[in-house]
């Protein structure tokens, strides 16, 4: 069965000053590598390339998973966007998580977070989910202020992650 993931918002390339997102694919792979590498690169995380390649092409897939854009501005891209569906029972329904937003550090500041934002939040509205989620790092002091402006809330519980790999 196909996802509605698949598709993409309708405005999404209406202005010319704005930046678009376009649905990452087995040619662009490399593309979001590179950027989730540097991304990860930022809090020292680990990033095994191997190990996200297979996680990427698993991804592409299954739709049902969520989608994954590059952003682009102009003829650039400039970042890169995922979001995974799941299910709430806090909220009554279906739910996506935005796992990972990056932007190059010369575009940030400059409005493109809160137009990647709107587009994510217009497709799931589209997708009638009931709530979005997503993490910050503490030291984001930018992306926490964007995500508060847009109406996202703290809450008193902490998300806590366990790996199950071997």
């Amino acid at each position: 069965m196909s996802h509605p993931c698949i598709q993409q918002p309708t405005n999404m390339n209406k202005e010319k000053s704005r930046c678009s997102l376009h649905k990452v694919g087995v040619e662009s792979a490399s593309v979001l590598l590179n950027m989730m590498q540097e991304f990860y690169a930022i809090d020292n995380y680990s990033f095994e390339r191997e190990q996200a390649i297979a996680a990427l092409n698993e991804f592409i897939k299954h739709p049902d998973l969520g989608c994954s854009w590059l952003i682009q501005k102009d003829n650039t891209f400039i970042g890169y966007a995922i979001l995974c569906v799941g299910f709430t029972f806090e909220f009554g329904g279906r739910d996506a998580f935005i796992d990972e937003l990056f932007i190059e550090k010369p575009y940030r500041n400059k409005g493109y977070g809160r137009q990647v934002m709107d587009l994510i939040e217009e497709y799931a509205k589209s997708l009638n989910l009931v709530a979005l989620h997503l993490e910050v790092e503490e030291h984001n002091t930018n992306g926490l202020a964007l995500y508060r402006r847009m109406g996202f809330k703290g809450k008193q519980s902490r998300l806590l992650s366990k790996s199950l790999r071997h």
